[in-house]
């Protein structure tokens, strides 16, 4: 059994196929549904056996808090943890991501069954350009509208494809988990 704690949902999946998906909003006053939606899969099906947390890129703040909330799920329940980045969550079996990075500049990355085999990349709007060019045979997809480029679908990383994916991991236990970040967060001093 994997339960995935990350962005805008929770999903538990058992290896014999049984499964459950809880998805909520992902504003920041809706938080504490994340938290609410996880207590509920816990109660209704026990400790999981693996814990998954998607890694980003996403939101920095959910990112964060996903992170520590499943580190401290494998502290009390002794289960296996496993970070996986949230864009190898989409259904499909190929496809290139893209999303805004700020600051005027974007990621991508080409992800096949899962896994990423080139990036998530910092780029520029035109080293995505020729990223969706290069491949524009597969989806192209972003988890938040991309109105600079062409064929963009909108789609948001699953839950329960995360979990999905992290019964098919054998191995590994993480002792600390790393967000994905392109850069250092832009913070400034006050003015005083």
């Amino acid at each position: 059994r994997a339960l995935c704690a990350g962005g805008a949902g929770v999903a538990v999946v058992e290896a014999g196929g049984g499964q459950e998906l809880e998805v909520f909003p992902a504003d920041r006053k809706d938080s504490g549904l994340f938290y609410e939606h996880l207590q509920a899969l816990q109660a209704a099906w026990g400790r999981p056996e693996v814990i998954v947390v998607g890694l980003g890129p996403g939101s920095y703040a959910g990112v964060r808090i996903a992170i520590a909330t499943a580190i401290g799920l494998k502290a009390a329940w002794g289960a296996r943890l496993l970070g996986l980045p949230s864009i190898c969550a989409l259904n499909h079996e190929e496809y290139v991501a893209s999303g805004d990075a700020r600051r005027n500049s974007f990621f991508f990355a080409h992800v096949v069954r899962g896994d990423c085999v080139q990036g998530p990349t910092l780029a520029t709007a035109d080293e995505v350009r020729e990223k969706l060019r290069e491949w524009q045979h597969l989806p192209r997809i972003a988890p938040l509208p991309l109105p600079q480029f062409e064929d963009i679908t909108v789609e948001h990383p699953s839950a329960l494809r995360l979990a999905e994916l992290a019964l098919t991991v054998e191995s590994g236990d993480a002792e600390t988990l790393a967000p994905i970040y392109f850069r250092e967060p832009y913070i400034t001093t006050s003015r005083k």
